[in-house]
């Protein structure tokens, strides 16, 4: 099987983070969306949460699978996993820049790939730093977020 791993923290999951896993799928057998904690970052929701958000976001589409991403190297947990690859979504060449080490260090480490997918250009201001700054600033999000997180987030 040709497993992909779609790493992140997705706090919260937004179109933009859908519409790359949506095109991974078409890639690749499975698509692991591996909700994870980066210690340096203080969440909106917490792990739980976000993950169910993840979960109701992405369901319905075929070869999607969501799992908690617990400490430890992506590179080692992609390889124990079996994945080929890691997608990575791209907005801009500063997302290009950050990412790019990591992939070489990844690869470097157990040989797993990252394949990197430019964000639809419709999308390319959504991030979730964005989504939840308009959001407590009392702005619509509605078009950024799928239905779940609208919820979740007007329910906070």
């Amino acid at each position: 099987m040709r497993r992909a791993i779609c790493p992140g923290s997705f706090d919260p999951i937004h179109r933009g983070h859908v519409e790359i896993i949506r095109r991974a799928a078409m890639l690749f057998q499975e698509v692991v969306v591996a909700v994870s904690d980066n210690p340096k970052k203080t969440y909106f929701f917490d792990r739980s949460q976000r993950f169910e958000l993840a979960e109701a976001s992405l369901e319905g589409i075929s070869g999607v699978v969501v799992e908690p991403l617990e400490e430890g190297l992506l590179a080692r947990y992609a390889a124990d996993r079996g994945a080929v690859a890691l997608v990575k979504g791209l907005r801009s060449g500063q997302d290009y820049d950050y990412e790019l080490p990591m992939a070489a260090m990844n690869r470097a480490l157990t040989q797993v790939e990252t394949v990197f997918l430019p964000a639809n250009p419709e999308l390319l201001h959504i991030s979730s730093s964005l989504v939840k700054e308009v959001h407590g600033l009392g702005g619509d999000v509605e078009a950024f977020v799928p239905a779940p997180v609208l919820a979740a987030l007007k329910a906070r």
